[in-house]
């Protein structure tokens, strides 16, 4: 089971967040998210746990938990929808009007 791990602290590890989720069963992974120019936490993460029960009873009882002074929003992870986030322009095509050189010389 993915789960899905919102309003984590900026000190917290994956480490110590693997830790507070295997008190529930097996940590496959503990991920969190990171942002690509600071290198600071973005505040939320993933879970993965091996087993689906202990999963829904690691969220039910951990959701609004408190972690090292932040209560946890904790819930099942939802897919990723094809075609959402912001990557890439596509095929746009070329830029905006503007000014050309010397139209602002022009008396209209």
């Amino acid at each position: 089971m993915n789960i899905y791990v919102a309003n984590i602290p900026w000190k917290a590890t994956e480490e110590q967040l693997k830790q507070l989720f295997s008190e529930y069963g097996e940590v496959s992974s503990a991920k969190i998210i990171m942002d690509k120019v600071t290198q600071r936490s973005r505040g939320f993460g993933f879970v993965e746990m091996a087993d689906d029960t202990a999963g829904k009873s690691a969220i039910d009882q951990l959701n609004g938990a408190d972690f090292l002074g932040k209560n946890l929003v904790v819930n099942e992870a939802r897919p990723r929808e094809e075609g959402s986030g912001g990557g890439g322009r596509g095929n746009r095509g070329g830029g905006g009007g503007g000014f050309r050189r010397g139209d602002f010389n022009r008396d209209y």
